[in-house]
């Protein structure tokens, strides 16, 4: 219990999530290898990311489970702990049951000050108790049925590998102990998303199969006073969640732009409720891709920035001179009276941890669950697979070396926010070299994956245990290696881009003078659109005078 309680006091204190995260979802059929997906990016100011591990074990009678608070590390309470619990580690368990979440918050009077279970709390719990999605969902409701429900209103993406759902909860606000909640199995052929907005609008409650939902959903809206139209009528989001410029703008234009990447339909259709009007046309739970999506193209959704969309953070003063696709916080300000906002897009630089879990049901559960995962910003991480039968934590992905205020070199989350912090404020400039060594480092792993899968494959039916441990050490070393290589990036473009100039390359080495010294450096200036910009601001107050 010792360590239970060290684990999550470091939950408590670290991984403070729930104000701004992203999740995608993607069916086994809207996928091109049969796998399915759900993606995840922990976004806060504060926190610091690392992977989290609960061991399986088996528990005497009457042991009990202190239950802690994410967001403040507050003692909620106890529950009683199930006799036996399942390997966790990061969001996903041994038998490849994958859960991630983002907060929609919702109706504040119906935050339960006097619950025990906390959504932070709840995603961990669910994982060490369930073997699939469907059974995640029945302990998850169930818990905060009889033990209450502490947090706000939260989507939860929870997934196996032949199955994906969105369970959106709120609590009841001390009226009544529990929850109202709708989950809805996403079809096998289409993909969806959430972002800190409610989801689940209309659903069907005939469909047994696809569609789980709390017996008085409504009954209990009706009672507060946020629905009063027929059953058939009944608006989940709308009850509990009213949309307004906020959600959708800040939140549900994450969605709009994953679809609008991938989706088999045109979005500009839903572009105005995107934008923030919640009178229009709200997105669809679900759609169709264009074509099947790879790994590589949920990674790519999640480093978006909304280029090329109305929502393109690029092309404007907010960026600074080398167009930073990032916005300094708080999402809105005021000036001269007027309260203005900037974008927020999938990704961002508040991000922890991201993570893309990919469940595949043709292989053996210790092979086939592995949540791709990295620390800091999507756009600027290296994802590595981190396997569901993993038992020894990768140092640099470890709890101890993530203080979210004491720099360490061994610690994945601070090279990388070390990196990422080099190149925001000339991002146009560095960011096509960070491309390039993220990519070949990706791609590098990517395929020695394929290899360690197949031997560990051979071996799995005879030697369960070595097949296990040459997965664990694949995911230490592919860990420890990005590490290493990311710092040796760092250490690349503080040479060569020092005091704002670029120093000349050749080969892969750096340049020198025949005497031996570095070359010449390049020194790009203002790019043209800069100028253009400072000139407006500043008139003639820099121009050169004539000579007559």
């Amino acid at each position: 219990m010792k360590k239970l309680f060290l684990v999550s006091m470091c939950l408590a204190l670290i991984i403070q999530t729930g104000s701004a995260c992203t999740n995608f979802i993607v069916g086994k059929k809207a996928s091109k290898d049969g796998s399915v997906f759900i993606s995840y990016s922990a976004d806060s100011f504060g926190m610091s990311g690392f992977v989290a591990h609960f061991p399986a074990a088996q528990h005497a009678e009457g042991t009990m489970r202190e239950v802690y608070d994410w967001d403040s590390g507050k003692l909620l309470g106890s529950i009683p702990e199930a006799r036996v619990t399942y390997n966790v580690v990061g969001n996903i368990n041994e038998h490849q049951v994958a859960i991630a979440e983002t907060t929609f918050g919702g109706r504040p009077e119906l935050v339960d000050t006097t619950g025990i279970i906390d959504y932070g709390s709840l995603i961990y719990i669910a994982l060490q108790r369930s073997k699939t999605a469907r059974e995640a969902i029945k302990v998850m409701t169930e818990l905060t049925n009889e033990y209450g429900y502490y947090s706000s209103g939260e989507s939860f993406s929870i997934a196996d590998p032949n199955e994906a759902w969105i369970l959106e909860m709120i609590g009841k606000g001390g009226v009544e102990k529990g929850t109202v909640w709708v989950a809805v199995r996403i079809p096998d052929d289409c993909i969806s998303a959430h972002a800190n907005q409610a989801r689940i609008r209309h659903f069907d409650m005939k469909d047994k199969e696809n569609v789980m939902y709390s017996k008085d959903v409504i009954k209990f809206a009706r009672k507060q006073g946020y629905f009063d139209g027929e059953d058939k009528d009944f608006d989940f989001a709308a009850a509990y969640c009213p949309a307004d410029f906020g959600g959708l703008r800040y939140c549900d234009a994450r969605v709009w732009s994953f679809f609008n990447m991938y989706a088999d339909l045109d979005m500009n259709e839903y572009l105005a409720w995107a934008s923030g009007d919640a009178t229009a046309t709200p997105m669809p739970l679900y759609v169709k891709p264009k074509s099947p999506l790879s790994l590589q193209d949920v990674e790519k959704g999640m480093r978006d920035h909304y280029e090329g969309t109305p929502f393109d953070v690029t092309q404007d003063i907010g960026g600074g001179i080398f167009n930073m696709p990032y916005r300094l916080s708080p999402l809105s300000f005021k000036h001269d009276g007027k309260e203005y906002f900037n974008e927020r897009p999938i990704s961002t630089f508040q991000t922890a941890f991201t993570f893309v879990a990919q469940l595949r049901s043709w292989l053996p559960n210790q092979i086939g669950g592995v949540m791709w995962f990295g620390t800091d910003d999507a756009n600027m991480v290296v994802y590595t697979p981190v396997y569901c039968c993993t038992t020894k934590i990768p140092e640099c992905y470890a709890a101890e070396n993530s203080d979210p205020v004491t720099f360490s070199w061994k610690s994945s989350f601070w090279v990388f926010n070390w990196v990422s912090n080099m190149i925001y404020p000339k991002y146009s400039l560095v960011v096509e070299d960070m491309k390039r060594v993220q990519s070949e480092l990706e791609n590098r792993i990517y395929e020695q994956s394929k290899i360690v899968e197949t031997e560990a494959l051979a071996c799995i039916n005879e030697s369960p245990k070595y097949a296990e441990k040459m997965l664990n050490n694949f995911t230490i070393e592919t860990a420890e290696t990005a590490l290493s290589e990311w710092k040796q990036f760092g250490e690349y473009i503080i040479v060569k881009y020092n005091d704002m100039v670029v120093k000349p390359e050749k080969n892969g080495k750096f340049m020198r003078t025949p005497t031996g010294i570095g070359a010449s450096v390049k020194r790009p200036g203002y790019p043209d659109s800069y100028k253009q910009q400072l000139i407006e601001q500043t008139g003639d107050k820099y121009l050169v005078p004539t000579v007559k």
